[in-house]
Formats: C-alpha cells, sequence, structure tokens
C-alpha cells in the first residue's frame, strides 16, 4: 500500500532529512513489517524511530527508586518531620521581610 497515509502523521511541513545507510537484509525486514502494517517503509522507519526514542526519553527521564527508597519517599511525604530550628529561622527572616509597608 504504497503511499497510503496513516492517522497518526501530522499535517507539519516536513523540511528535515533523515538518511541511513543500511543492509539488504535490514531493508528487506523493514519493507516487511511496513507491509504488514500497511505503512510505507518511510513512514514505517520514521514511526518506529520515534517511538523508541520517546521511549528512551521516558526511562531516562523518570526517576526510579528501589521499594525501599519508594517507601521512605512516601513517607516523608505522608508524614513530614517537624521543622528543625534552622529552618524555622529562616522561615522567620523570610516572613519577615514580607511584612507590607
Amino acid at each position: 500500500m504504497a503511499g497510503t497515509r496513516t492517522t497518526d502523521q501530522t499535517s507539519d511541513v516536513k523540511r528535515d532529512r533523515l538518511e541511513a545507510r543500511i543492509t539488504r537484509d535490514q531493508k528487506a525486514v523493514l519493507m516487511r513489517a511496513a507491509a504488514l502494517q500497511g505503512r510505507t517503509l518511510t513512514d514505517f522507519v520514521v514511526h518506529s524511530a520515534q517511538e523508541a526514542a520517546l521511549r528512551v526519553i521516558e526511562v531516562h527521564e523518570s526517576i526510579q527508586l528501589a521499594k525501599q527508597d519508594r517507601e521512605a519517599f512516601v513517607e516523608a511525604l505522608l508524614n513530614p518531620p517537624a521543622p528543625g530550628k534552622r529552618l524555622r529561622a529562616a522561615a522567620r527572616r523570610f516572613t519577615g521581610s514580607k511584612r507590607p509597608s
């Protein structure tokens, strides 16, 4: 189905190019997969690369905590410790400088 547009293509004007040298075997696999999804080779490659890129970004931007660390974090959010002397002093200085004149 060469030339078939898919619903996930945007109306943005495509100006940039991406080029890659691949083996015949790689191209054959990509073409087969594209055909199975009813996509053009270009659409299949761009869509697959974008999905992979988004997954990589998500993994690198998310916080991964061990179970013990997660429990400690949630506990601190739900039951924060009382403010110490230095924090109370800082709060007094801050609120003291914000009084209306």
